[in-house]
């Protein structure tokens, strides 16, 4: 495995998940509950795969306002 895949690979935290979209820690744990952001639960830690994540940004499931995912 080439190193560039090595670290795409990576697990990421919510600090890490966070600072990579720019975003507050508390607004990945609104996304995680409300918009669907893609994360996995690991014992009591979140982790993030950033292609997964990528891939949800790119799907606009992100860009759907709150009032209207609700009422989904």
């Amino acid at each position: 495995m080439k190193k560039s895949n090595l670290i795409e690979d990576k697990w990421h935290s919510i600090s890490e998940i966070a600072d990579y979209l720019g975003i507050r820690r508390e607004t990945v744990y609104v996304w995680l509950n409300k918009k669907g952001l893609p994360g996995h639960r690991i014992g009591k830690f979140w982790r993030f795969k950033q292609a997964e994540v990528d891939e949800w940004v790119h799907s606009g499931e992100s860009a759907i306002p709150l009032e209207r995912k609700n009422a989904k």
